[in-house]
């Protein structure tokens, strides 16, 4: 879940290696640190704290200049954050530096034959030990620095995204990849190596993502050579031209990139169906799913793998396949569906979705199910990820760089995405009618406006954001359709704000929950026309008659709450199935503005990370 970042070539190392940093920092945020090669001397600073915190830090300490850099943004694993922690980390002789996303399992053991050869330890991470290791080997055997590398990670359990700079070979990186992502950017005689491709987009458009189990050696005026780890095979490199643009990934005045990927979300949405809802024609298009049709329609259920934000996603999904196209569904926790054996036969279709595609419960979930015989296809956003290489067949999002920690647009990209699947697999199995199908694909059509409508209650959501940030618990209820979304809005303010929150079934209040409430209780309540109307105005009256403070997301023109309701936030009509893609709206911006009033840093809460790549 780390960060990580290096450059070889004739510019500037430390402004190249410190803007990516700042734009990996989603990735994690407790320290940061820098290494520095001038042609003479290797220099490293690190630091407790943001990568601005380094940047103050790093200009005291040592001189900047240099064309080779490797840096670090850390979401700590192995040992707290502080600076000893913090990566980059020295071998013991201080020629050999590294930085590292993941984690070794075996550390432990390893650490302990290097202590009984000499070796010692300042910190308490198991990447310090991983750089070791690999500076014994190279010494023992008397080998270059790729191969000592290679036979290093032979002997390591875990999952790594590495970089390693040897001094005493000034013009060459060794990069290595086993569960956690790593590209490459190559250019005009220079080299670019990251977690994902937005350090490098203003340099190259050209990128390498290696697979798991490859590393490469990248060197000056030479060609990338790339290995399989295991049996020392070359691979043939595969560049790719890279999409995305620099203007995605800057806030463009916004106060935080969560509340500009909130309101990126009508085109988002937008971007998610073009080229597949044909309304004219009365079609979806969507290649991932022409190609495996059999797949679908012949599968005794689908099972839906994911985690966080993406799970909710596949609730709502478990609704739209089971009403529209009669398929049994079952939502899983990737990181229990993994470890729990579960019974799963070539006749089941896997659904695995993640917002980064690199998420290691789903990656390992979805090689299980494969190893079962299962159909898996993934669904996420980031082209070129390590779900989108490890699934049979799949489907992007296309919403753009999410680079809040707090998922928003992944959220509803994600069930327009999916909502054009059961759509299609119910036309084709009939159990959807025809004018029903082209109502469907006609409200779909219209939901980027309806969203940019229910964005203009901004102003209004922040006055009734202003009034319960300082709630201690708050409960949130949904129905049907808009159960997950009451998960969904509970998990954000959790995220950001740091304020309790649980997302319930409206009728399970009864069977618990409502012993919670009390005048000092807000009950934020989705209870839209469509669907089980009258029976969450009984679940809010029952509320109302114990005090609670009931903020009601309702429809507009909505007269039956807003009696009831303390406030209500409006939304427009559309299909039940759709209106999850409403009702999310308000509880992101009433979580984002709650976290705003408390001071809270939105785009970096606490002890999270963008992307969960260790588990």
């Amino acid at each position: 879940m780390c960060g990580i970042v290096g450059y070889i070539g004739k510019k500037e190392a430390y402004p190249i290696v410190l803007e990516g940093l700042k734009r990996l920092e989603y990735r994690g945020y407790d320290s940061a640190g820098i290494a520095l090669y001038d042609g003479k001397n290797l220099k490293l600073s690190k630091t407790k704290g943001k990568v601005s915190d380094l940047e103050k830090k790093i200009n005291q300490e040592i001189p900047t200049n240099g064309s080779v850099g490797i840096g670090h943004t850390r979401w700590a694993t192995h040992g707290i954050p502080n600076d000893i922690n913090s990566h980059p980390h020295y071998s013991n002789s201080g020629d050999l530096v590294i930085i590292h996303n993941g984690i070794i399992e075996n550390y432990a053991s390893i650490k302990k034959e290097l202590e009984k050869r000499g070796y010692t330890f300042s910190s308490d991470t198991d990447t310090e030990v991983l750089i070791n290791l690999i500076e014994d080997v190279k010494k023992n055997e008397n080998l270059k620095l790729g191969k000592a590398v290679q036979i290093a990670l032979n002997q390591v359990v875990g999952a790594y995204a590495i970089a390693v700079f040897d001094k005493n070979k000034p013009d060459e990186i060794v990069v290595a990849k086993l569960g956690s992502p790593l590209a490459i950017g190559v250019g005009d005689d220079e080299f670019f190596i990251a977690s994902d491709a937005t350090p490098f987009l203003e340099y190259t458009k050209k990128a390498i993502y290696l697979e798991d189990e490859e590393m490469a050696i990248v060197r000056l005026n030479k060609e990338i050579k790339i290995r399989k780890i295991k049996d020392d095979s070359l691979v043939d490199p595969y560049i790719q031209e890279l999409q995305l643009n620099l203007e995605q990934i800057v806030k463009g005045g916004y106060d935080h990139f969560m509340l500009k990927e909130i309101h990126e979300q009508p085109e988002a949405i937008k971007d998610t169906y073009r080229g597949r809802l044909l309304v004219k024609e009365g079609l979806i298009r969507m290649a991932g799913i022409d190609d495996n049709l059999e797949k679908f329609l012949n599968a005794n259920r689908i099972i839906v793998i994911a985690c966080g934000t993406s799970w909710h996603a596949g609730l709502v999904a478990e609704y739209i396949f089971e009403d529209l196209a009669r398929i049994p569904v079952e939502v899983e926790y990737a990181s229990e569906f993994r470890y729990r054996n579960p019974v799963i036969t070539e006749k089941d279709v896997v659904i695995a979705i993640s917002q980064s595609g690199e998420t290691a419960d789903t990656l390992a979930a979805i090689k299980l199910a494969k190893s079962k015989g299962a159909f898996v296809f993934g669904l996420c956003n980031v082209v070129g990820s390590s779900i989108a290489r490890e699934t049979h067949a799949g489907a992007y999002t296309h919403a753009g760089p999410e680079i809040g920690v707090a998922s928003t647009k992944a959220f509803t990209t994600q069930i327009t995405v999916l909502t054009l699947i059961a759509l299609k697999l119910a036309k084709v199995k009939g159990t959807i009618s025809k004018p029903e199908f082209q109502h469907h694909l006609q409200e779909l059509e219209l939901i980027p406006g309806k969203v940019e409508k229910a964005l203009l209650q901004d102003e209004h959501i922040k006055t009734v954001a202003s009034i319960y940030k300082d709630a201690k618990n708050c409960l949130y209820l949904g129905r049907g359709f808009n159960f997950p979304v009451a998960l969904e809005g509970a998990l954000k303010l959790k995220e950001i704000s740091y304020i309790h929150a649980e997302g319930y079934p409206a009728a399970e209040m009864k069977h618990g929950p409502i012993a919670l409430i009390d005048e000092h209780m807000p009950v934020f309540v989705i209870a839209t026309k469509k669907g089980h109307y009258e029976k969450v105005v009984s679940n809010i009256q029952e509320i109302k008659s114990r005090k609670g403070k009931i903020i009601g997301i309702v429809t507009e023109g909505d007269i039956d709450v807003k009696e009831l309701a303390d406030h209500v936030i409006e939304v427009p009509e559309t299909l039940e199935s759709l209106s999850p893609l409403l009702t999310t709206i308000p509880l992101q911006l009433l979580s984002y503005h709650i976290a705003v009033m408390l001071n809270r840093n939105v785009d970096q809460p606490r002890n999270l990370a963008k992307s969960v790549t260790v588990e």
